[in-house]
């Protein structure tokens, strides 16, 4: 009982976690990487996108001096994608679930943290406009902001986080009553009553 349980946990990290993960940072080719801020300013960029790069998948990388974001889910960076004069994705960032963020050389304390703006699912051919602004957290050392664009990326289910979540805590959960039900007290030899010295059963 014990390795399925085990198995059971495996399986729902690899769907609620690697599986998401990999298909935000993996899935499709990169189309570029474009800074939006440095030096305590934001510039708006302008990226040109054909019909076939859809769905465009929309990343930030923050570098900040920092080991890790701590936001109070407050929004960090805002995001806005338009086209034509109509928006497309607007969304806010907040950095709080990277855990492993990259580093940018064993000289620098600096640290890259990646966030996921969004998907574009449908793309016009023509000019798109990224624009990046700040959010209302505050305490955070910003360095530099980069976009980053990935064409062809596969969509994330959005059945995978949930499905995965209920299997790790089942998983886990069953792990936990194995182990502790599994362990059997040794017998107490003291617990069993004497044979009898004489009479039946006697030796």
């Amino acid at each position: 009982m014990r390795l399925l349980f085990v198995l059971i946990l495996l399986a729902g990290t690899g769907i609620g976690i690697v599986y998401p993960w990999a298909m935000s940072n993996f899935s499709g080719h990169e189309i570029g990487s474009w800074r939006v801020y440095e030096q305590g300013r934001f510039k708006p960029v302008t990226v040109p996108l054909a019909g076939r790069d859809a769905p465009v998948r929309v990343l930030v990388d923050l570098t900040a001096n920092a080991e890790r974001i701590v936001s109070q889910q407050r929004t960090v960076l805002t995001l806005t994608a338009a086209s034509g004069g109509r928006t497309v994705l607007a969304s806010t960032l907040q950095f709080n679930h990277s855990d492993n963020p990259r580093q940018v050389s064993p000289q620098l304390p600096d640290k890259i943290f990646r966030d996921e703006a969004g998907l574009i699912p449908t793309v016009s051919p023509g000019p798109y406009l990224f624009t990046v602004g700040l959010g209302d957290a505050e305490g955070i050392e910003m360095r530099a902001v980069d976009l980053v664009l990935r064409a062809g990326a596969g969509e994330i289910d959005r059945r995978a986080r949930p499905v995965g979540f209920s299997l790790m805590a089942a998983g886990l959960i069953g792990l936990v009553m194995a182990l502790r039900f599994g362990r059997r007290r040794p017998e107490n030899p003291n617990s069993q009553p004497p044979p009898p010295r004489w009479g039946r059963g006697s030796n």
